[in-house]
């Protein structure tokens, strides 16, 4: 994608993005550019058949590197979350591009459901759990050995998407609940794998956020809108994505050093 602010030479940190056009993704890419990041910001930019509604398109991801490059180098890519020669791809550009890779947050998702699981065609149930739970282990496969380059002592950081149905049954999206599950388990394991590495896994488990994904969680349960999430919270009231993309940029950062296996809430009370 030839639109952004590609930078030149290495960057002080370098971050993958992946979910990168829109919801927490786009928001988390711009919240690291404002910060100072170089950002590969990643995204399918297409649709997929099996899903009934509306993928982030490339143009979309286009208009967020595009915002995101006022604040600094970053660069747009496109390539499926399931294709792990794809991902191993993208760092690769990363490094090429700017010396090497910091951060690797993983924020692509999708949702499917609205009946019980035993009727979600199969096709449907695939594409939540290998986008939702495979895409995050390709991404650590492809983005871990990156950030084992830098040279010690690193400070690396291995970022997760998860979601308050981790941890809550929610009726008719059982393969989304159990691969949200499977992130959380998936990070604290990593954590402990990668312990005296200098690179560090964490989550952050967001509740309902004004995002397609929510809206798409509406249509599924005959809600009108996505507003009628918001009584759910304590906070009464959707989490804006820039919310939980600045915890996601802390747990990027350097003061999120003593943290390694989190799962971080941010959740408006949600699993209280």
């Amino acid at each position: 994608m030839p639109r952004g602010n590609t930078g030149g030479g290495m960057s002080a940190r370098v971050a993958l993005v992946t979910g990168a056009a829109r919801g927490i993704g786009a928001a988390t890419v711009l919240k690291l550019a404002e910060q100072g990041w170089s950002v590969l910001a990643v995204d399918l930019g297409g649709q997929d058949p099996a899903l009934p509604y509306a993928m982030a398109t490339a143009d979309e991801l286009a208009a967020v590197v595009d915002r995101a490059a006022a604040h600094g180098p970053v660069r747009g890519h496109l390539a499926d979350v399931r294709d792990l020669a794809a991902l191993t791809a993208a760092v690769a550009e990363a490094e090429q591009r700017w010396g090497g890779l910091d951060a690797a947050i993983a924020a692509a998702g999708v949702i499917a459901g609205g009946v019980p699981m035993w009727e979600v065609p199969v096709a449907q149930e695939d594409a939540v759990l290998d986008v939702d739970l495979r895409g995050v282990l390709n991404l650590a496969r492809a983005a871990i050995p990156a950030m084992l380059r830098r040279p010690e002592p690193r400070s690396g950081r291995f970022l997760a998407v998860a979601s308050a149905a981790a941890t809550r049954g929610l009726p008719m999206l059982a393969a989304y609940c159990a691969a949200k599950a499977g992130v959380a388990g998936f990070v604290r394991a990593l954590g402990s794998e990668l312990g005296g590495s200098g690179v560090t896994a964490n989550a952050v488990s967001p509740g309902s956020t004004d995002t397609p994904i929510l809206a798409e969680s509406a249509r599924l349960y005959g809600l009108p809108d996505a507003e009628r999430f918001a009584a759910q919270q304590p906070l009464g009231r959707l989490l804006d994505p820039a919310e939980v993309a600045a915890v996601l940029a802390f747990l990027a950062g350097p003061d999120s050093s003593a943290m390694t296996g989190a799962v971080v809430p941010v959740d408006g009370g949600l699993a209280l």
